[in-house]
């Protein structure tokens, strides 16, 4: 699910070009973004932050050319919000100059450098004034090689940005320092249109015949009674979310994840789906609940021409599950099929608009329609290979890690399950793995949820077999 190319969409909105305005539209999920950051100005639930050593870095300067330069390419980075008679807009700057601070962080121990990195990725950012993005560079002595080693932390803010949007700028700023760093003239391709034409184009579909259609399918999707998953907890709900919370790494050994992956071949499905009806059946277990609604984050970037813009297209979308009736999990597992195939091919209808129409009971305690995700990771390596092509190479970068008091991104909701599938043919930031297991995370509430204990408890299942227990 990397690119779905449509012809008459993608000429529909490539023709779309919008004039030179002082104030912008919002996209669905940028205003659902906003309002949020007008509930909890001062939360940083909606940072993204990367952090990541240097070691091949000998030109300070030229990196923070190289950051100048993506800004000027890049609208969205030059992009504040502001509202207007009530409703939100976005303004464009031509003239931003990037933040780029650097530190010396030669006297520091890891843990210092730790708690820096995640004091200034957890600093909240004004939407209004922006900039919303920053650059931090520390410095510091290496042991292992000759030269110090500089740890960079680029942190955005959700509502400019997304994972694709980091893998661009990571993929982008390694050619420009390249060049900056040789002092010779470079110029990339120029972006077959701003995030605000996209944003145009999107409301003029929503308001027209495949804006209703998608819509129909949705009402008819989630028709009646929605379901609140009501899973056990240590402690009570607090009154509103606090989007504290922690994850807990775990990996699927080799015996079970060829078991998986046999028994999704058996029928036609999947593995993305044969985990999602394991973990649907899971959740069922611990609930007792037989109507089941989650969320799975979706890309958002349906044709080519949107894989090299920086913007917030991601697009969560709901899975409902049924397992009334007592099915076997083989007659789960091909009804999760069928749903999911269909579910996808609807998933260009924004997520915000979904719940604005649906009207959901409103509970400040929990996440609107589902409060679970299930965040199926299989298209990093190839988002990755796709952007770097053979136009060039990104700098040296490690992942600097996702440990405890580090970066990380936040996820709302009580529980999000991130599945990293394997078999790539490399190990790039540190994010896929090359061995036969499934590398897996599982992030929750700690407010309601005490330690990673309910997550051991909850992945300690055989995998299910098409013709043993029911589900």
């Amino acid at each position: 699910d990397l690119l779905l190319v449509n012809s008459s969409a993608t000429h529909a909105l490539l023709n779309v070009i919008p004039e030179a305005l002082a104030e912008y539209p919002l996209s669905p999920g940028q205003k659902s973004l906003w309002f949020m950051h007008q509930l909890a100005p001062e939360s940083d639930a909606y940072n993204l932050a990367f952090a990541s050593r240097l070691h091949s870095l000998s030109d300070v300067d030229a990196l923070q050319r190289a950051f100048q330069a993506l800004v000027e390419r890049h609208p969205s980075l030059r992009t504040t919000f502001t509202s207007v008679q009530g409703e939100p807009v976005q303004r464009v700057s031509n003239n931003v100059e990037v933040f780029f601070r650097t530190e010396d962080a030669s006297r520091w121990t890891e843990t210092e450098l730790n708690e820096r990195l995640a004091q200034e990725a957890r600093r909240p950012f004004n939407l209004g004034e922006g900039p919303l993005i920053r650059v931090n560079l520390f410095t510091r002595p290496n042991s292992e090689q000759p030269n110090s080693e500089q740890i960079v932390l680029l942190t955005l803010h959700h509502i400019v940005a997304d994972f694709w949007s980091l893998a661009v700028l990571v993929n982008e700023l390694g050619i420009l320092y390249e060049a900056e760093h040789a002092g010779t003239a470079l110029k990339l391709a120029p972006l077959p249109l701003p995030y605000t034409g996209y944003v145009r184009w999107q409301a003029t579909m929503l308001a027209g015949e495949e804006g209703e259609r998608l819509w129909a399918y949705w009402q008819k999707r989630l028709a009646g009674d929605l379901p609140v998953l009501n899973l056990p907890a240590d402690r009570s709900r607090p009154p509103v979310q606090t989007y504290r919370g922690a994850s807990y790494p775990f990996r699927l050994d080799a015996e079970t994840s060829r078991k998986l992956k046999a028994l999704g071949r058996e029928h036609g499905a999947t593995l993305y789906m044969t985990l999602l009806a394991a973990f649907q059946v899971l959740l069922n277990r611990y609930t007792a609940q037989t109507d089941i609604l989650i969320g799975s984050p979706t890309a958002g970037r349906n044709w080519t021409e949107l894989g090299g813009l920086v913007g917030y297209f991601v697009n969560p979308i709901a899975l409902r599950a049924n397992m009334s009736g007592d099915p076997t999990f083989e007659d789960f597992l091909d009804n999760t099929r069928q749903n999911v195939l269909a579910d996808f091919e609807h998933q260009a209808y924004p997520f915000a608009e979904l719940v604005k129409r649906l009207q959901p009971d409103r509970d400040p305690s929990r996440a609107s329609l589902f409060q679970v995700m299930f965040a199926w990771q299989n298209n990093q390596q190839a988002v990755i290979d796709y952007l770097l092509g053979t136009a060039g190479r990104a700098p040296s970068l490690s992942g600097h890690g996702d440990q405890p008091g580090e970066p990380q991104t936040f996820i709302e909701g009580v529980i999000s399950t991130a599945l990293q599938s394997t078999g790539g043919n490399g190990n790039y930031w540190d994010y896929l793995a090359v061995d036969p297991v499934l590398p897996s995370r599982w992030r929750y509430g700690t407010i309601h949820m005490g330690g990673p204990g309910v997550a051991r408890h909850l992945i300690s299942g055989d995998v299910p077999t098409p013709d043993g227990p029911r589900v």
